[in-house]
């Protein structure tokens, strides 16, 4: 066998992170025959650029994943985050896909999620340490 070296590092550069990722989809193209892969953002900003909610996800095979859903706290409460995941799912249901999944730490957004519908399908517990990550499912609704 070759000399392999671990490099470990706080952060990857977004080459290293790209290549991964282009090989992990690569392998599950090739696996599953799905060839559809899409990033799928909803970005809000106000009036001077600066970032005050967004959601960022992908689709792939059929199914949606929400990796991020973040509101600024001061405009929290406010139906933002409703409004960002009815968008991501809309557009999600016009790609075709019939699930859409997302997480949340038990600290963050549960209720919220269960609220919109969201079908607790899952935990981690120790998630971080003292805690669990909760996961969710939902079927997503197309535009009206």
């Amino acid at each position: 066998m070759r000399n392999l070296t671990i490099t470990i590092a706080d952060t990857a550069s977004p080459t290293d992170r790209r290549e991964l990722g282009d090989r992990i989809n690569a392998l599950n193209m090739e696996r599953t025959g799905y060839r559809d892969y899409r990033d799928l953002s909803c970005f809000l900003r106000d009036g001077e650029g600066r970032l005050v909610a967004g959601i960022d996800g992908f689709t792939w095979a059929g199914y949606a994943h929400v990796e991020s859903l973040w509101v600024d706290e001061s405009l929290r409460g406010q139906g933002l985050g409703r409004r960002l995941l009815e968008a991501a799912g809309a557009e999600a249901a016009e790609r075709g896909c019939l699930t859409l999944v997302l997480s949340s730490h038990e600290f963050q957004a549960p209720d919220f999620y269960v609220k919109l519908g969201y079908e607790l399908i899952g935990t981690a517990d120790d998630v971080p340490v003292g805690h669990r990550d909760l996961h969710f499912a939902k079927r997503p609704t197309a535009r009206r």
